[in-house]
């Protein structure tokens, strides 16, 4: 059962070409799928999301931090009675536009094309993708998604003003996205809170006394799974109060939002539309708690001067490259030289690295620049 609030997919706004509908899987469902057989999804893989596999085999990529999203945003998508297979379809599409190093890559190639006066922004170069770059149908460029998807894609996470991006009009930016979107951006912070924590403590950056005595609501819980469990090593108790996080978080998430519903009044996907503030939103006591672990993996793990040469390394890379084939486009694969023909030069070759893993990099900058540092 549906909440009144929730999408419908009867309801969708459809697709950008017109298909006729399939014998026994909904539109929201068969957008999950073509995002599941993308190149770009297949890509994530080989992406980094904090650690490079340098450091273990064992760490969250792209990829696997990706399906933890999509496992946490179901959790909450069906206690409060929303559309899972549009959560779904959201939460496994929604880090498809990033580019390979993480975040510290996203930085250096947004400041490369600022210096020829553009931008790069993950969410809108995921809509490039599945609305162009990816080509896996002869009657339409793209994946062609439901309006619902492309839309989640753009604004899960970031209100957009139309006046800035005319282009993006037709996405309803003067409204808020529906409650299925909105969630996508709290369960990935979720997700990535608790991995982060997990693969810091693993990889031996953070230790228990740091990690305890920089997050009170860690500490606590630490103390009451030692009294539980009294002979378990540190790492299983360590695994226990991740659980207790994880649930804290996510059952606060779904608390809260019920609450918010019910005191805006909205019974409609129109009503949570023109709502002033987006509803699915912390209490304050576990916003706080959320402001402070984001802020202590800032400060310990992200930071960190023992993960910052390979940071640096990673935007010294595309900032090589992308100045390489700025002074010698020719040398960039033939499709994007005639690409080249109709947009702007720093445009495509945004694209070309933004769609790169961190393996084909590494051999792209060997085989122009030469070899990395290390």
């Amino acid at each position: 059962m549906l909440a009144d609030y929730a999408v419908r997919v009867e309801d969708s706004h459809g697709r950008r070409y017109p298909e006729p509908s399939h014998p026994y899987r909904n539109d929201f469902q068969r957008d999950r799928d073509r995002v599941i057989h993308s190149r770009a999804f297949r890509r994530l893989e080989a992406k980094t999301q904090v650690f490079t596999r340098r450091y273990s085999d064992h760490f969250r990529n792209r990829l696997t931090h990706t399906l933890e999203v999509a496992q946490i945003a179901r959790t909450i998508a069906a206690q409060l009675d929303l559309n899972v297979d549009l959560v779904e379809a959201l939460a496994l599409v929604h880090d498809v536009g990033h580019p390979p190093f993480g975040h510290a890559g996203e930085k250096a190639l947004d400041a490369v094309m600022r210096r020829h006066g553009h931008f790069f922004d993950h969410n809108l170069h995921a809509l490039r993708i599945v609305e162009d770059f990816e080509q896996r149908y002869a009657a339409f460029r793209g994946l062609n998604l439901t309006f619902e998807v492309r839309e989640g894609i753009i604004k899960h996470s970031h209100d957009y003003d139309v006046k800035e991006f005319p282009e993006l009009g037709e996405y309803l930016l003067d409204q808020r996205p529906p409650l299925e979107a909105q969630l996508i951006d709290l369960a990935d912070e979720i997700a990535y809170d608790a991995a982060d924590l997990d693969d810091g403590f693993e990889s031996h950056l953070l230790t228990l006394e740091r990690i305890r005595g920089g997050l009170p609501v860690f500490d606590e819980f630490y103390k009451q799974a030692g009294k539980s469990w009294p002979d378990a090593t540190d790492q299983l108790i360590f695994n226990e109060v991740l659980k207790c996080l994880l649930d804290r978080f996510v059952s606060d998430l779904i608390r809260n939002t019920q609450k918010e519903i019910r005191a805006a009044g909205v019974h409609s996907v129109q009503d949570v539309r023109g709502h002033p503030q987006r509803l699915v939103i912390f209490s304050p006591e576990i916003e706080e708690e959320r402001k402070q672990t984001k802020n202590f993996l800032y400060e310990t793990l992200y930071y960190s001067p023992s993960l910052d040469a390979e940071k640096k390394e990673g935007e010294r890379i595309i900032e090589e490259l992308f100045e390489f084939w700025m002074a010698k486009p020719e040398n960039l694969p033939t499709n994007y030289q005639e690409k080249s023909e109709q947009e702007p030069l720093p445009r495509v070759i945004c694209d070309y690295i933004a769609g790169m893993t961190d393996n084909y990099i590494y051999e792209q900058y060997a085989k122009y620049c030469g070899p990395p540092a290390w």
